[in-house]
């Protein structure tokens, strides 16, 4: 598998973002074709420190190809157009092969 993911750092206004990220964006991105799993992670500290990271939102595809594919896709311009006019300064995207396993400890 693959994922895009989206590394949002702590908004200025964060009340604006949600509201954005939430009614603008998800509902655009998760219209992209060949998605197989989402996932979402709001982050509430670190080990020794706090972090700037607010949120992490993941996109799963069956292969890098499905990826690009549904980025390149009218869905996927529009979802990246509408992340960019309000999270532009606090967003990195990542692209990332993923392994997951189960571990059943006895």
């Amino acid at each position: 598998m693959h994922k895009l993911m989206l590394l949002f750092r702590r908004p200025m206004d964060v009340e604006m973002f949600e509201t954005r990220w939430s009614h603008d964006f998800v509902r655009a991105a998760e219209k992209m074709p060949e998605i197989r799993r989402v996932t979402v992670s709001r982050i509430n500290g670190g080990i020794s420190k706090a972090v700037d990271v607010h949120l992490v939102h993941e996109f799963y595809f069956d292969n890098f190809e499905a990826m690009r594919r549904a980025m390149a896709s009218p869905n996927g311009q529009k979802a990246g157009k509408i992340l960019m006019s309000f999270a532009a300064d606090i967003v990195t995207l990542c692209f990332a092969e993923h392994w997951e396993d189960d571990c059943v400890r006895s």
